[in-house]
């Protein structure tokens, strides 16, 4: 038996033009960054993701403004929104749901959890066990549940935007392999410059500025963004880029594992929606580059220290090594 949720209908279609979306989308990154302030190439990273239609993971200390940002977005987009604050001791049905025998009508009714809605947002990821961290896999790559070997679609559009602390700290589990490679990007906030942190110290406070913000989108118009991301254009030699880099994780030696095909999409997927930021109808190696950092760092291990955890380290290693043709 499949239970379909009901997508959320359009109150605005998407505009047509690349520069009507690309005014549509500079005015959410203006928003945003009234909000998380002094981090507009983050706030980008993030809104290209969700374009991309992939899954974000925001990697900080605490209190630097990732639940902050995870809020923000779902507010401008419009979208529902449920947080799952990750514990040691969470279970899998606390995420997913469960089913409870009703006495009246002699049946076991299904009790949906926090996961059915646009945006689920995992606080703290990295503080549940891999057990219950698992319970995200079929979502984030099928976007349905299966429980009871019964299948429940999740809304359109479906996002996982998860949050953790530096694997450093203590009661974390780091995550595997394979629930990484489901994130289409992973970012870093940091901490803010001297003028963004004098603005956080003496202005608004940041819960207030949200509940204030209005929707800029709706699900329905960014399904309609999302579709457009599909339909930019990408050449053959940007394609040809696009392998070498693959191919070079692969054949230097140089990592445990190479870059995997889904990689290999998550990579052409956001630099398609980063060009359309642009108000592009066409990717380009500037496009590849930019987003880069934020969709293979989390996926790479390298040999000779199994984790770099320098920021950029991999990246530039993998630009400065493959060509552009």
């Amino acid at each position: 038996m499949t239970t379909t949720v009901t997508v959320l209908e359009s109150r605005n279609p998407a505009a047509g033009s690349a520069l009507d979306t690309r005014d549509q989308i500079q005015n959410a990154i203006t928003q945003a960054g009234r909000v998380v302030v002094g981090k507009s190439n983050e706030i980008r990273l993030a809104l290209t993701c969700l374009l991309a239609r992939g899954h974000l993971l925001i990697e900080d200390q605490p209190g630097v403004g990732k639940t902050t940002l995870a809020h923000l977005l779902a507010r401008l987009l419009g979208l529902d929104f449920q947080l799952v604050q990750f514990t040691s001791d969470l279970l899998p049905a606390d995420v997913t749901g469960v089913y409870v025998y009703d006495r009246d009508s002699s049946k076991f009714i299904f009790h949906p959890g926090p996961i059915f809605t646009n945006v689920v947002l995992a606080d703290e990821i990295n503080r549940a066990t891999p057990r219950a961290q698992s319970a995200l896999l079929e979502a984030m790559e099928e976007q349905q549940v299966t429980i009871e070997n019964e299948t429940h679609l999740l809304a359109k559009p479906f996002f996982v935007i998860a949050t953790q602390n530096p694997v450093e700290q203590v009661g974390t589990f780091p995550l595997p392999e394979s629930q990484l490679d489901r994130f289409l990007m992973r970012i870093s906030l940091g901490y803010p410059d001297w003028r963004s942190e004098r603005a956080l110290l003496t202005g608004e406070d940041r819960r207030a500025m949200l509940a204030g913000l209005a929707p800029l989108l709706d699900a329905g118009s960014l399904l309609a963004l999302q579709a457009q991301v599909q339909r930019i254009h990408l050449s053959d030699p940007l394609l040809d880029y696009v392998q070498d880099l693959i191919a070079y994780t692969r054949q230097s030696g140089a990592f445990v594992t190479g870059l995997s095909p889904r990689a290999g999409l998550a990579l052409i997927r956001a630099a398609s929606a980063w060009a359309m930021v642009d108000g592009r109808t066409h990717a380009l190696p500037d496009d590849i580059q930019a987003v880069l950092p934020a969709v293979i760092e989390h996926r790479l291990r390298t040999v000779q220290d199994q984790r770099t955890r320098e920021p950029g380290y991999v990246s530039e290693t993998l630009l400065n090594a493959v060509p552009i043709p």
